[in-house]
């Protein structure tokens, strides 16, 4: 490994600093990951199969590359955030979306293999925009 100067980076790669990125709510990462998936609504992204039946470390591990949860990690902001990986387990976690909102947004017996992006986006939305008692009612019922 060469040791290069931050000023020597710079003439090669866009360096910035973490704290450029405040911390994020909630729904200021949502509303971002929705954008993402805005800016390409034809971009046709992998759906997640059988989210709802698979099991503990089963379901947080699944991931298909190019889903919308990928759409997520390719953002440098929302890594520099905290976003680990594509994975089900951490877009749970990272997001705090339940089994039930994650599996809304990317799991295929809602679309079939493929989801268009600006339909992710309004997935996405919808968790935020959701009637409390609905969310309720349907975590209830997930269980």
């Amino acid at each position: 490994m060469k040791h290069q100067t931050l000023s020597q980076l710079q003439t090669i790669a866009e360096v910035e600093p973490l704290s450029t990125y405040p911390i994020m709510t909630r729904q200021q990462r949502i509303e971002r990951w929705a954008k993402l998936l805005d800016e390409h609504p034809e971009r046709r992204l992998g759906a997640l199969t059988g989210t709802e039946h698979l099991k503990g470390q089963a379901r947080d591990a699944a991931r298909n590359e190019g889903s919308p949860i990928t759409v997520a990690l390719e953002d440098p902001v929302l890594r520099a955030v905290g976003l680990k990986d594509d994975t089900y387990g951490e877009a749970k976690r990272f997001f705090e979306l339940s089994d039930w909102e994650l599996h809304d947004i990317v799991c295929s017996c809602h679309v079939g293999t493929t989801i268009g992006g600006q339909w992710a986006a309004a997935r996405v939305r919808r968790t935020i925009a959701e009637n409390r008692f609905l969310k309720w009612l349907r975590e209830r019922m997930w269980h």
